[in-house]
């Protein structure tokens, strides 16, 4: 009999976590103002809100934080860190960050400017925040597959060559400062770009004179992606993957808090001198001295050794393995959901749920609370609420797709927690017929709202 999988790991710590009542739920929610990220953390029974530093960091990792070189400057954590960048992703200079909008914050304010347009494919949110805080325009070139919740394709973070191209011919390049490659491409369901599309983009990116950075959040599970779906990589390890796709970037933003598996932590990652030196100045400005950029030097070694075990491809199967496990459950009960799965999350598909929920009452927000109400289980909208307003006629922007997503911490929940998730689903799939109203705006902000707005029952 052949041997079934198991994970490559054993649990050495474990915290507790309350199951309140459905009636509790319903009162937490309420005082929240029906936005899960006001909720408190012990109200959550299992906590999908994001993968962002939110994974289980090894005794390898546990370790580094006592290694740590707490020097303002210099620190040996540091140097430790830029040789691991320089190691795995083959980047010469970096800046450390205190988190991934921090990198963008960082870089966009040595490159961005008002009236600017950045292209790329499905811009997340604080990146589209941090483009249009700047008077700038973000552009969405991504491929028309990734919008068709059903349709099978194995890259649907890819980016369109015609729509790029577009955008190269319709704009001077001095208008252009940079292209961005979302790996993976959180927007639109988690999904991989491909190896072949990333050659391209750069090529295109080479033949207009812009500058290609990767938002390189996941790029160990794009990585992974490229290894079991592309031809002619499934020989490759994930590291001469890694090092391949890095190099046909000019430079990368990085929220470590994803594939560095770490609580908190980012960095910006460069080839050219002169773009370093620029971002020197706002990193000194904004995040810190140029060798701890906001971190302290046992998370600067937390996460060089974070690196190294996120881009190892039995972490990587593990990791995948459970996102694609939850999905199939859930696809096996009929409910609609972004396919293939792709590599921290699934994208539960609120139009196709909740057909009787008019758009402008957030369909997708209203699942999450239904699910939360239904469960405990905590998920986050990336749909209309996400996609903010219109910078100039501060109308609703409608995206394509109206999403739930259910973000799987790293090393933290059992497939147990996972059918869990899946009954708590099916119960709300078997009376989605009945749900008819959803939520209105009570209060929100001028820009990323979803943090913080306030909503009412309609």
């Amino acid at each position: 009999m052949d041997l079934p999988y198991a994970e490559p790991y054993k649990i050495k710590v474990v915290e507790p976590i309350y199951r309140s009542s459905r009636d509790e739920r319903e009162i937490w929610i309420k005082e929240a103002r029906y936005n899960l990220f006001n909720l408190r953390s012990d109200r959550v029974f299992i906590d999908l809100l994001t993968d962002s530093g939110t994974g289980a960091m090894s005794h390898y990792q546990w370790s580094e934080m006592m290694l740590g070189d707490e020097s303002y400057a210099g620190s040996l954590s540091f140097h430790k860190l830029k040789d691991t960048i320089e190691e795995i992703l083959g980047m010469p200079y970096f800046l450390p960050t205190h988190q991934g909008r921090a990198a963008e914050n960082v870089l966009f304010s040595a490159l961005i400017k008002a009236g600017d347009m950045v292209p790329g494919n499905s811009h997340f949110d604080t990146t589209k925040g941090h483009i249009e805080f700047r008077r700038a325009r973000a552009i969405d070139c991504t491929i028309d597959e990734a919008c068709n919740t059903h349709e099978y394709h194995p890259f649907k973070g890819n980016i369109d060559l015609e729509k790029l191209e577009a955008v190269f011919q319709k704009y001077p390049k001095e208008k252009i400062p940079l292209c961005i490659i979302t790996v993976t491409c959180n927007t639109s369901g988690g999904q991989p770009v491909s190896m072949q599309n990333i050659r391209e983009v750069s090529a295109l990116c080479k033949k207009y004179g812009i500058m290609c950075v990767f938002d390189a959040a996941r790029f160990a599970e794009n990585a992974y992606f490229i290894k079991t779906r592309e031809k002619d990589y499934e020989d490759k390890t994930i590291r001469e993957i890694v090092r391949e796709m890095f190099s046909y970037v000019d430079g990368a933003t990085m929220s470590s808090k994803k594939d560095a598996i770490v609580n908190i932590g980012g960095f910006i990652a460069l080839r050219d001198k002169a773009i370093f030196d620029k971002a020197s100045v706002f990193n000194i400005m904004y995040e810190g001295y140029l060798t701890y950029g906001g971190l302290a030097g046992r998370d600067l070694g937390a996460l060089a050794q974070g690196l190294k075990e996120g881009t190892g491809f039995d972490y990587l199967e593990a990791r995948i393995g459970q996102v694609a496990y939850l999905g199939k459950k859930l696809r096996d009960l009929g409910i609609p959901i972004q396919e293939p799965t792709g590599g921290h999350a699934v994208f539960v598909d609120a139009k196709k749920f909740l057909p009787n929920v008019p758009r402008e009452e957030y369909q997708a927000q209203t699942l999450a609370i239904e699910l939360y109400i239904e469960s405990g289980v905590r998920g986050v909208e990336i749909g209309t609420l996400l996609a903010d307003r219109n910078p100039l006629t501060r109308q609703n922007r409608y995206p394509k797709l109206e999403l739930l997503r259910l973000a799987i911490p790293r090393r933290v929940y059992t497939n147990n927690h996972m059918d869990y998730i899946v009954a708590a689903l099916g119960n709300i799939w078997q009376r989605r017929e009945k749900i008819t109203k959803g939520f209105k705006i009570v209060s929100e902000a001028p820009i990323m709202r979803h943090f913080t707005v306030e909503l009412e029952r309609v």
